[in-house]
């Protein structure tokens, strides 16, 4: 029903994603390495992508990796938030789900929260509670609609860990594809869903910007760890005003110092391209 429902969308978001990804590439990228290194990440070891929606003004990192697929890790929990509020799965960003007392990763876990709250805190079990009530083809469907990178949730039993162990998968430049048809509100979304669930994505304000984003961390004992930062700048003045998508992804070595440099390494090339004020 879901798949039948989703089908016509499927060649357009095709269509969509192809548009986006060739604005993206419209214009010839500035680079930003020396942003990287400033904050201490190895540009050869990491990818980054900003895009003005506005005029389409694009600054990279990485050469090739920014088209290469990583596991989508946290960062899925901006599709996953859109697709449990349109299907019902969830009552909306205030619904509770409650602790079950078991002892988790991260002190944050380890509470009865809200989705707004699990979205925050990248609370693994509370969407691990979600995608089994939307289901594993369903949430294919919904994905491939999205043209968010393989869309590939693998088998049934993969439901709740195939965003963390793979096989979703997804690059740099798909993320920002997905991310501006969600700024543009060109995603099969009804309009209650976008109200609901973009507030949840805001993670700091200032005084004439907001920025929208999610961390991601894919960790394995067979492959090189990644880490993820995704999202968008709302810039309402300033020298530059505009609306900025990125995305960012890097090699994790010593998570205790690569881990905070997911967010600085995208500030910092925020700031050195005008877009936010320097701290």
């Amino acid at each position: 029903m879901v798949g039948a429902l989703l089908r016509p969308f499927l060649v357009l978001g095709g269509f969509l994603l192809a548009a986006c990804a060739s604005q993206v590439s419209g214009n010839p990228p500035q680079n930003v390495e020396s942003s990287l290194e400033m904050s201490g990440v190895d540009p050869s070891r990491s990818a980054l992508l900003i895009v003005r929606l506005e005029d389409g003004a694009t600054w990279s990192s990485g050469g090739a990796r920014v088209d290469e697929r990583f596991v989508a890790a946290s960062t899925s929990k901006i599709p996953h938030t859109l697709i449990a509020i349109e299907t019902g799965a969830v009552s909306g960003p205030d619904e509770w789900f409650e602790w079950d007392g078991q002892a988790r990763f991260l002190p944050a876990w380890n509470r009865s929260q809200t989705l707004a709250d699990a979205f925050r805190h990248s609370t693994v079990w509370i969407y691990q509670a979600i995608t089994p009530r939307i289901g594993s083809e369903a949430l294919h469907g919904w994905l491939a609609a999205f043209g968010y990178g393989n869309a590939d949730t693998g088998t049934p039993e993969d439901v709740t860990t195939y965003w963390l162990k793979g096989p979703l998968s997804i690059s740099v430049r798909e993320q920002v594809a997905f991310l501006t048809r969600l700024v543009r509100h060109d995603l099969p979304l009804s309009a209650q869903t976008y109200d609901l669930a973009v507030p949840v994505m805001l993670a700091e304000t200032g005084q004439d910007w907001r920025l929208y984003a999610k961390t991601g961390w894919y960790s394995s004992d067979e492959a090189q760890d990644i880490g993820w930062y995704v999202g968008w700048l709302e810039q309402g003045g300033g020298a530059a005003p505009g609306t900025y998508v990125f995305a960012f992804d890097m090699d994790i070595e010593t998570p205790e110092t690569d881990i905070p440099r997911r967010p600085a390494a995208v500030r910092q090339a925020l700031v050195d391209i005008g877009a936010l004020p320097a701290p």
